[in-house]
């Protein structure tokens, strides 16, 4: 490694490469650094995106989509099955992605534009000049170094230590955060044009259990509980995760596990500071209502690839200039909707399963097939105004076609 660039990224995810790859498409010089060994390993993610909005970002290729599904089904505790399609299924509903090959290619993406990639380097600590950020110390195959750069991204993920270190409040409450758990199993008779959704206490209190298939009769099967939910004396996730495979897939396979977090607060407020962004889920950028981050991080790691090369050419990398060319932008692009998700999360997660069984039975004959979430919310407030009165702030002061235009 150089002693300087004009880029660090810290954190080779979909959000840390997409930074990357146009930071150095822009000309920058960029190193882009990963803590382990292997880029895209281990998955914590149920591998589900957009296939419409991945197209925006990157060409699709064949051998890191494991299958391309039509739709998805939610089941609410009694067993109500509401279809949707997949354009209003959400940023999760598309291709299932293999992670692993996914990941690895956007970083060679991002060397191919110019970036240098390293692996096996870990962040150890910012450097400050002058109340500025201008470089990192790292470690290295085991060798501690420093090197320099005007501009620091932080793409590492929801432990993000870069945040801490720069001085952002990036704690999570309990009620912030998804604890997750996930098997891939093999041997499933399953429908594999459709994500599958289960909601209930008994399920996986405060979240969801899922299906994502993963073609021949594999599928990623998980379970998110709402930290909220969880504690010392009640069950973990992986018991919740082992009782719904135990009643839906008795004679399946596991063949590999992960466990993680995902933040689910809706973004932070501060993403900058002087020579610094945070990107991703370092900057809790990812849908408070499934904690799908893939999607919104490479969008936001856009933003800060272009934010990064306006700001030096400038010659200004000031906390000021940054929040101009970065942090305005991604709250006006993409943190509205979080913004808005994070509203219906707060109202969703305290119902009861007599709550969510009758929102079920109110829409379970209603076609979904090219709906926006908010339309569908819409369709579920004029049902059960009552029971989702917190959600009329989101139609508040604003006409219904102005409302439709916001998610």
């Amino acid at each position: 490694m150089k002693e300087r660039y004009d880029v660090i990224v810290v954190g080779a995810g979909p959000a840390g490469s997409t930074a990357a790859k146009t930071a150095a498409e822009k000309g920058l010089d960029v190193l882009l650094i990963e803590k382990r060994q292997e880029i895209g390993v281990p998955v914590r993610c149920g591998e589900g995106v957009s296939k419409t909005f991945l197209k925006e970002h990157v060409e699709i290729d064949e051998r890191w989509v494991c299958a391309e599904v039509k739709g998805s089904r939610i089941y609410s505790p009694d067993g109500t099955m509401v279809e949707m399609g997949e354009e209003v299924s959400g940023k999760e509903v598309g291709f299932v992605l293999e992670r692993k090959i996914f990941d690895r290619a956007l970083a060679e993406l991002a060397a191919r534009a110019g970036a240098e990639v390293r692996v096996k380097t870990g962040a150890t600590g910012l450097i400050f000049e002058d109340d500025f950020v201008k470089g990192i110390r790292l470690r290295h195959l085991g060798k501690e170094c420093e090197v320099r750069a005007d501009l620091v991204i932080g793409a590492d993920g929801v432990e993000s230590k870069v945040g801490r270190w720069a001085g952002i409040d990036t704690a999570l409450k309990p009620s912030d955060i998804e604890t997750c758990a996930q098997y891939l199993m093999a041997g499933l008779d399953i429908d594999q044009e459709y994500c599958e959704f289960y909601l209930g206490s008994e399920v996986s209190p405060g979240g969801y259990a899922w299906i994502f298939p993963k073609g021949e009769g594999k599928a990623n099967v998980g379970v998110g509980i709402l930290g909220s939910k969880t504690g010392k004396f009640k069950p973990k996730p992986v018991d919740y995760l082992n009782s719904f495979v135990d009643k839906y897939f008795p004679e399946g396979k596991v063949v590999g596990m992960v466990v993680g977090g995902v933040p689910v607060s809706g973004g932070l407020e501060k993403t900058t500071v002087n020579g610094l962004m945070l990107i991703g889920d370092a900057a809790r950028q990812s849908d408070p209502i499934t904690g799908g981050g893939v999607l919104n991080g490479m969008d936001a790691g856009k933003i800060a690839g272009e934010a990064a090369y306006k700001a030096i050419s400038a010659g200004d990398l000031s906390a000021e200039k940054l929040e101009k060319l970065y942090g305005k932008r991604w709250k006006a692009e993409i943190g509205h909707k979080i913004d808005m998700n994070l509203v219906v999360k707060n109202c969703f997660v305290n119902l009861s399963d007599e709550d969510l069984n009758s929102l079920a039975h109110s829409v379970k004959d209603v076609k979904f097939e090219s709906m926006r979430l908010l339309e569908l919310l819409h369709v579920l407030f004029k049902s059960n105004g009552k029971l989702l009165r917190d959600l009329h702030v989101l139609f508040k002061d604003v006409t219904w076609e102005a409302a439709k235009s916001k998610l």
